[in-house]
């Protein structure tokens, strides 16, 4: 827009001319002959020539001013549209945050519950062992509980046995 404004300037301090200025006619000999017609003439398009530059100039300028404001305008617009988008980004989620935040806790907790779950079956799978261990062992026990009581018994038979034994020796004694 200055360098526009500067060279506006310069061609109203010397307007470009292109040969216009020194229209004569040129005879046999080669020298130049000036009319006055011809000088009117030459000034008549000069001056013509001037206004349409001119014309040209201030119309050139009206349409870079007129490009600068629908710039300006375009700028604006798209400021709206890309404000009107982060709207409409954040209308689609507004809870997006606290959505990430949940979303980061869970994968959180589940890398927590993923040895937990290990564990877990580890335990399980000692526990059962244990069990199986406990409840062979109880068996065991209840197999020789009951084999101490048969032989608890038998020995007290026994023992009445060989008793009675000797009480009939004895008796057969008196």
């Amino acid at each position: 827009m200055m360098q526009t404004q500067k060279q506006q300037t310069t061609d109203q301090q010397h307007p470009p001319t292109a040969g216009v200025q020194n229209s004569g006619s040129l005879s046999f000999n080669g020298s130049v002959t000036t009319s006055s017609g011809d000088e009117e003439i030459s000034k008549s398009a000069l001056s013509t020539f001037r206004a349409k530059e001119e014309e040209i100039e201030r119309k050139k300028m009206e349409v870079r001013d007129k490009v600068q404001l629908l710039l300006g305008r375009v700028e604006e617009e798209s400021k709206r549209l890309a404000m009107i988008r982060e709207e409409l980004e954040a209308l689609a989620d507004p809870m997006r945050k606290e959505v990430a935040q949940v979303r980061k806790k869970i994968d959180a907790v589940n890398k927590e519950l993923k040895p937990l779950g290990h564990t877990v079956q580890k335990k399980e799978r000692e526990y059962r062992e244990a069990l199986d261990l406990f409840n062979e062992k109880n068996k065991e026990k209840v197999q020789l509980l009951n084999k101490l009581v048969e032989l608890v018994s038998e020995s007290e038979r026994l023992r009445m046995v060989k008793l009675e034994e000797l009480s009939r020796s004895i008796d057969s004694m008196h």
